[in-house]
């Protein structure tokens, strides 16, 4: 009896993997086990970088803020500071917009605070 494969399930998935790997440089978009280990390497960063991708908007929300506090002649810290006492509840995303966008709008928050 001759053995039992399941080709047309294996080659879908072989297919499946190999065009998700198109566009790889050299035998990681047609080598099955490089393009296979390849694709899955980058399962793990996708993972992890959306992770890192929160870290890196929170620092360069704080950098923007810093900038722009510095600007009307406080630090990043004081200005945090400032705004906890004042029992203004606005988040760093917003208030780096206000500072890039809206100066004026983020300038009457800081006089409101000082």
């Amino acid at each position: 009896m001759p053995r039992s494969v399941n080709h047309v399930a294996s080659r879908a998935k072989r297919k499946r993997i190999l065009k998700l790997t198109r566009g790889y440089f050299g035998a990681r978009k047609n080598v099955w086990t490089v393009a296979k280990n390849t694709w899955e390497k980058g399962l793990t960063y996708a993972y992890r970088d959306r992770k890192n991708k929160k870290r890196t908007f929170r620092a360069l929300w704080i950098q923007r803020i810093n900038a722009a506090a510095r600007i009307e002649g406080m630090s990043y810290s004081q200005l945090m500071g400032a705004l906890h006492k004042a029992g203004i509840e606005i988040n760093r995303k917003v208030l780096a917009d206000l500072a890039m966008n809206n100066p004026e709008a983020f300038k009457a928050i800081v006089t409101k605070v000082k």
